[in-house]
């Protein structure tokens, strides 16, 4: 039998947030995707092993996925978003767009916005969740919401005015909510 096991790290720091109180975040991903999580607290580093010989690895992927997004920044109950398959983490790596810390900086800050305003925004007008972490930029979101938070994002780190932004996300909320409305419509009887 070939046990199904991954191995991740998260930074140090997030290892509270991952274990929780008395140990009941990393309870209810296990309970969850029916894996173990072993935590080694010295380096951080997360082994993930399936609890049966014929796990699903969508469930394996997606304790990773979990693990991964409380590791970027996330909230426990906003990295618990994963639970449901319809959701995606994507997570921006700044390094490899700018060479300087400043640089990197910067564009947090821009996608931060003053006093988080445009983070904010982006949240609001999506229904996405965002995280911004050390060189990181990641979403939480379902395949629509994500694609149009990432590209505004991606809009702020091109240097695009943030006012052009906003009226961007305006316009796809319109769209998102439209898709919305035909989506659950409700049939009429023939």
């Amino acid at each position: 039998m070939t046990e199904n096991i991954i191995h991740t790290r998260i930074p140090h720091e997030r290892l509270g947030v991952l274990i929780g109180s008395s140990g009941n975040a990393k309870r209810i991903i296990e309970n969850k995707f029916d894996v173990n999580v072993e935590v080694d607290s010295e380096t951080g580093d997360v082994e993930i092993k399936s609890k049966k010989k014929l796990l699903d690895p969508i469930k394996l992927l997606r304790a990773r996925d979990t693990i991964i997004a409380i590791g970027r920044g996330f909230s426990s109950e906003r990295a618990f978003r994963l639970f449901n398959n319809e959701e995606n983490l994507g997570i921006i790596d700044l390094r490899g767009i700018f060479k300087s810390q400043s640089d990197i900086q910067r564009i947090k800050g821009r996608i931060i916005g003053k006093n988080g305003k445009t983070r904010r925004l982006i949240e609001e007008l999506t229904g996405a969740d965002i995280s911004i972490y050390g060189h990181t930029v990641s979403i939480i979101g379902e395949f629509k919401q994500f694609e149009v938070a990432k590209e505004a994002i991606e809009m702020l780190i091109k240097g695009k005015l943030h006012k052009s932004v906003y009226g961007f996300l305006q316009r796809k909320r319109f769209v998102l909510k439209k898709d919305d409305i035909v989506l659950w419509k409700p049939s009429l009887p023939i």
